[in-house]
């Protein structure tokens, strides 16, 4: 998920989403995206893919900006059937089963087997459209010993931590499911031992990681591929991705159609597109995440960096859906004691 220039370019951002992706359009034909602000931003990777999906479509794409995965979500369930949403793009694995829930979805048709990711993919609702796994980032400069576990970041004291809030964040609440993957029923314990030596907590990514790169921090709650970006985008080795001995818990991006799309046959085509090289050849260095086909051309050598996990740490999308509201409780009385 490309957040890094929304850190120091917030002004230009509202007026880009503006002047390029306003909620409406005068096209005949138009195709309407519910997606994350920093996807949709003119450096991120939405106005490439718009340009390629525009040059075969003879239609508008027209990308509505929201402040998360979990905004589009929460937008989408208040509308209701009169969205005027076709397509919602930056749900997760982890808001699957919710947004399902919601009756609001419909099926696709895109052949989804040249898709690459952990267990395979074989959903006919959602197609993926990247992935990476969440991890802490440290300077190298300035932290000489970096953890090698979650646990260590738990549980050093001397470590200062900046994450973000669970319930308005993907990465929270990314970290919320890998805590409870390495800790289980001892995940209070473990809140309370990290909310000890917590600087804050943020409500989104580019908060969180704007704090860090100013020094506030020892590590942020980020992305193993958050390092490939300080590479190629400024020439900077020092950040590197923590390592976990656990193993990561992964964040695989999707996309879905609505039941009430107003304009279902360009969604199903836009869906289809979402696989095809014209879109997943501009994730890597637009997004900053790994694509999930295999492309002709290899990635940057800077994503060498992105860390191997030991173990994919998942939870089922069925569990979270249930539970998820309790163990956002249970973080909350934790770190608030």
């Amino acid at each position: 998920m490309n957040k890094f220039s929304l850190i120091t370019s917030s002004k230009v951002f509202v007026l880009s989403l503006v002047m390029l992706f306003s909620p409406f359009s005068l096209a005949s034909e138009t195709l309407n995206v519910y997606t994350y602000d920093s996807f949709a931003s003119d450096w991120g990777p939405g106005p490439k893919i718009k340009e390629n999906f525009e040059k075969e479509c003879d239609c508008e794409l027209n990308f509505v900006a929201l402040d998360s995965s979990v905004g589009i979500l929460s937008r989408v369930q208040l509308e209701g059937q009169s969205s005027k949403a076709d397509v919602l793009l930056g749900l997760d694995l982890n808001l699957m089963e919710a947004a399902k829930q919601t009756g609001l979805l419909t099926t696709h048709s895109v052949n989804t087997s040249t898709v690459n990711v952990a267990g395979g993919w074989n959903d006919r609702t959602f197609v993926p459209f990247d992935q990476g796994h969440f991890a802490f980032i440290y300077n190298s400069e300035t932290l000489s010993n970096p953890p090698m576990s979650l646990k260590e970041v738990v549980e050093n004291q001397d470590l200062r931590v900046i994450y973000q809030d669970p319930r308005t964040s993907t990465p929270g609440l990314g970290l919320l499911l890998w805590m409870k993957s390495v800790y289980g029923d001892d995940v209070s314990d473990a809140w309370e031992s990290l909310a000890s030596h917590t600087v804050t907590v943020t409500k989104g990514w580019s908060d969180a990681y704007g704090l860090f790169l100013k020094g506030e921090a020892d590590v942020v709650l980020s992305y193993t591929t958050s390092p490939a970006y300080h590479i190629i985008a400024e020439g900077e080795n020092k950040y590197k991705a923590a390592s976990a001995s656990e193993g990561l818990y992964p964040q695989i991006e999707l996309a879905v159609m609505m039941k009430n799309a107003p304009n279902p046959a360009l969604a199903q085509r836009f869906m289809q597109f979402i696989l095809q090289p014209e879109f997943q050849s501009v994730i890597p260095t637009g997004n900053w995440m790994l694509p999930v086909v295999e492309l002709s051309e290899p990635l940057p050598a800077a994503f060498n960096s992105a860390l191997e996990p030991t173990e994919n740490l998942v939870l089922s999308a069925k569990d979270v859906a249930d539970n998820r509201k309790a163990w956002v409780n249970e973080w909350l009385n934790a770190t608030t004691r």
